[in-house]
C-alpha cells in the first residue's frame, strides 16, 4: 500500500471542502489545518473531529511531516502564501484564481524553478463528473478534430454585492466567477493568442455604486485559428440550473457533440452513429459524493478527484496540471480579456506577457498531453 501524503491546509471558509476530500481519500492524511480565525479552527475541528490547528501559517510551514499545503485562502493572499510554502519545501494545491494578476507570477516561476515543488492549480470544474467525463471522450476521439466551442458561466449572484468585501479595489466578476469558463476554454485550447469582446454594467450592479462589468461575451482564437465563445451574466435573474446549467461547456467536433455542465449531473452526446437527439447521461448516483453539505453549498467531491489525481502524478513522477505555467497563461488570456475590454480591439495574450516580461519557454502546459495520470 502506497503512503499516505499529508496536507496542511489553510483557510478554512472554502477549506471546508478541501478536509472532507481529504479525510475520506486512500491517499491523503490530514496534517494540520490553519486560519486566523481561531474559533473557526475550532468549529472544523468539531464538525470534523479532528484536533490539530494553528493559527500562524508560518508554524504549519515549519511541519516537516506535511507534504503539501493547501492553499483556500483569500483570493490576493495566494501568491504570497504560494511563495511561502515553496520556500518551505512544500508542494502546493491552490485553489482558483492561482493569483488576482500577474504582477507576481516571475517571482513564482523563480521560486518553483529554485525549490523544485509542484504548484497545481486546482480548477474544480475539470473534475465534475459530467465535464470529467466529456474530457474522457474527447480524449478518446469520439468528438473527432475540434472545430469549436462554447463555454458560459452564468450565475445571478446579486448576493456577492451585499459583501462588503466585492466593494474592494479590484473586484472583478471575470477573476470570480467567470475564470470557470475561460479555464475550460483553455483545457481544450490551450494555445489561446487572440482575445475580443465586449461587457456592460447592468443597472442592477450600478445600484449598488459599483462600476464593474457584470455581463460579459468574448471570442478567444488560439494560433491555428480554432476559437471559442466564452459567457458570463451574473447580476440578471437566470433560467435556473434545471433549465441552463450554471457552468457549462459544449465541444463541436468533425464526428460529434457533447456538452457538460454543472451543478446537475448530466451529460448530453451525440457520437456516432449519429442521432437526431442526443443521449442523456446521468450520474445522479454520485450526488452524495459530489455534494456533501447543507444546500449543495459545497462541492467536496471535485476536490478529492483533484487530490487523488495529484497523488497520483507524483507517484508516477508526472507534472499534475494545471501547473503553474498553464495558470499563468490562463490568468495571461484574462489580462487580455481585461484589455480587449478596455480598448474594444483585438489584446494578443503574447503581447501581455512579453509586457509583464513572463516568459513560458516550454510548450504551455495544456497542451502536453491529457491530464490524466
Amino acid at each position: 500500500m502506497e503512503q499516505k501524503l499529508s496536507m496542511g491546509v489553510v483557510g478554512l471558509g472554502e477549506g471546508r471542502s478541501i478536509i472532507s476530500a481529504v479525510l475520506n481519500s486512500p491517499d491523503w492524511e490530514l496534517g494540520c489545518i490553519c486560519d486566523l480565525n481561531e474559533e473557526l479552527c475550532r468549529q472544523r475541528c468539531r464538525e470534523f473531529g479532528v484536533s490539530r490547528y494553528t493559527t500562524s501559517y508560518e508554524e504549519m510551514l515549519a511541519d516537516t511531516s506535511i507534504d503539501v499545503i493547501g492553499i483556500y485562502t483569500p483570493d490576493q493572499l495566494h501568491a504570497e502564501h504560494i511563495r511561502m510554502a515553496l520556500g518551505a519545501g512544500k508542494h502546493v494545491i491552490c485553489t482558483k484564481p492561482l493569483m488576482v494578476s500577474l504582477d507576481e507570477a516571475k517571482d513564482l516561476l523563480e521560486w518553483q524553478k529554485k525549490t523544485g515543488k509542484h504548484v497545481f492549480v486546482g480548477q474544480s470544474s475539470r473534475y465534475f463528473e459530467p465535464l470529467r467525463r466529456q474530457r474522457e471522450d474527447y480524449e478518446a476521439g469520439k468528438n473527432g478534430e475540434l472545430v469549436t466551442l462554447e463555454t458560459h458561466y452564468i450565475s445571478d449572484s446579486r448576493w456577492f454585492l451585499e459583501r462588503d468585501w466585492s466593494h474592494a479595489k479590484g473586484f472583478s466578476w471575470m477573476y470570480n466567477f467567470m475564470i470557470h469558463a475561460v479555464d475550460l476554454a483553455a483545457w481544450y485550447l490551450p494555445d489561446i493568442e487572440e482575445v475580443y469582446g465586449l461587457g456592460i454594467v447592468s443597472p442592477n450592479t450600478e445600484a449598488y455604486g459599483l462600476d464593474v462589468p457584470d455581463t460579459l461575451k468574448f471570442l478567444l482564437k488560439d494560433k491555428n485559428g480554432k476559437f471559442a465563445s466564452v459567457t458570463g451574466a451574473y447580476a440578471t435573474p437566470t433560467l435556473g440550473s434545471a433549465v441552463q446549467q450554471n457552468i457549462s461547456c459544449t465541444l463541436r467536433g468533425t464526428k460529434g457533440i457533447s456538452q457538460g455542465g454543472y451543478p446537475k449531473l448530466k451529460y448530453h452526446t451525440n457520437f456516432q452513429p449519429l442521432q437526431k437527439t442526443a443521449q442523456l447521461h446521468t450520474f445522479d448516483d454520485l450526488h452524495d459524493y459530489f455534494f456533501r453539505f447543507e444546500a449543495e453549498s459545497h462541492h467536496a467531491g471535485e476536490y478529492q478527484n483533484y487530490i487523488e489525481y495529484f497523488a497520483r502524478c507524483l507517484r508516477e513522477g508526472k507534472t499534475p496540471l494545471p501547473d503553474l505555467k498553464e495558470g499563468i497563461h490562463t490568468l495571461a488570456v484574462m489580462e487580455a480579456m481585461e484589455r480587449a475590454l478596455r480598448t474594444g480591439q483585438v489584446a494578443r495574450v503574447s503581447d501581455v506577457l512579453k509586457d509583464r516580461g513572463i516568459s513560458l519557454t516550454e510548450q504551455t502546459a495544456g497542451s502536453r498531453g491529457s491530464r490524466h495520470c
